[in-house]
């Protein structure tokens, strides 16, 4: 994790701190879990980098920067470092941050002062329509750019609320005991998106080996990005040009 990211979305990841706590059913085997254990740590223990929360001011190039890949930025353990962290995010406009949450409940009181941010994205991840709410609760933060991640999508995402929304990303569950999704699950997302004309980012179909099961979804790659990034990279042609890194230099029209 760092100055590059291998997640398809983005293209760093930034951990102020690490460690979280599960909240629901799409917690049940994240991948920090499993990693951090391999490394010998405890997974549940809310830690503060000793390495990597500066590391934003050191990168000059501009990038996606996923932010709280081993955690999630708005939980409660973290709110002495918060502050700090935000004043990292706002020095460094060149960098657009993107930050996905399980606790949208908690962004309001815990926002920058200097709130919005032009370069701050703010997601929810919803695994289920259970969690509809969490978008609602998302939709009354005014931000640049608001997302949802479909990942781990483990039930049908039928009258996805899209209002309000800017992007969705999907993804199966990858790992093991992984839970699949089923491919009517990721097809009614993105019709869905596309009738309400909301870029649809397909991440990934997981599994076990999620790299032998690909990112494939009816014979195509779906990387539809937000207005706002295809606005700065729109060549007069009409098309989307390449935006910093190989990876996400064809996004979808």
């Amino acid at each position: 994790m760092g100055e590059s990211s291998a997640i398809e979305w983005t293209e760093a990841t930034w951990n102020p701190w690490h460690g979280c706590t599960r909240i629901s059913p799409g917690c049940a085997h994240c991948y920090m879990y499993r990693d951090k254990k391999r490394y010998g740590q405890n997974p549940l223990v809310v830690t503060r980098s000793k390495t990597m929360f500066d590391a934003p001011l050191k990168w000059k190039q501009p990038r996606l920067i996923f932010t709280c890949s081993w955690s999630d930025f708005f939980i409660e353990q973290a709110d002495t470092w918060r502050a700090k962290a935000w004043k990292i995010i706002s020095s460094t406009p060149h960098h657009t941050y993107q930050i996905l949450t399980k606790r949208p409940e908690r962004i309001a009181a815990h926002l920058a002062p200097t709130w919005p941010l032009p370069n701050v994205w703010l997601g929810v991840s919803v695994e289920n329509p259970r969690f509809y709410g969490r978008i609602s609760t998302l939709n009354q933060i005014d931000a640049t750019v608001r997302f949802v991640s479909l990942e781990p999508m483990l039930a049908p995402m039928e009258a996805l609320p899209l209002k309000g929304l800017s992007w969705v990303i999907v993804g199966g569950e990858s790992g093991p005991r992984c839970r699949p999704m089923k491919e009517e699950w990721a097809r009614s997302v993105r019709d869905q998106c596309h009738a309400a004309e909301v870029p649809f980012f397909f991440k990934q179909w997981g599994g076990e080996r999620k790299d032998l099961n690909g990112r494939i979804l009816d014979g195509r790659l779906w990387n539809e990005m937000p207005t706002s990034l295809q606005r700065a990279t729109v060549l007069q042609t009409g098309t989307v040009a390449a935006f910093r890194s190989p990876r996400l230099a064809s996004l979808s029209t």
